[in-house]
């Protein structure tokens, strides 16, 4: 199971940026993906998921700004940030909802006010 973040950098407050996890092995037949962000000094959390269906949910600090997607036939899952705040600089990762262990390598985001 692998399960690879990448597309983070460091933007400005209000700019936007795509996130990208390619899913493989065992990982591509997860029902419900998420992207979770853990920042320094705080726990990891869920901020998006969908369901193989699309359904989606986002957590109160992201709703509106952020768009999870995914595309069954290249396994991999999309994080569309807009709207950029400080506070969204973390360590991106995707991983199943409920997640699975070990965690795949992150995706650092960085938003300067």
């Amino acid at each position: 199971v692998q399960l690879q973040a990448s597309g983070g950098g460091s933007v400005q407050a209000g700019g936007s940026l795509r996130l990208s996890c390619e899913v493989s092995g065992s990982a591509s037949r997860f029902t419900i993906m998420a992207w979770y962000r853990q920042a320094p000094g705080k726990r990891r959390e869920l901020v998006a998921r969908i369901s193989i269906t699309g359904v989606t949910r986002y957590d109160n600090s992201v709703g509106g700004r952020f768009t999870i997607s995914r595309d069954g036939a290249k396994n991999t899952v999309y994080l569309q940030m807009n709207s950029l705040k400080p506070e969204d600089t973390a360590v991106y990762y995707c991983n199943r909802d409920p997640p699975i262990t070990p965690w795949g390598q992150g995706t650092q985001l960085t938003v300067s006010s």
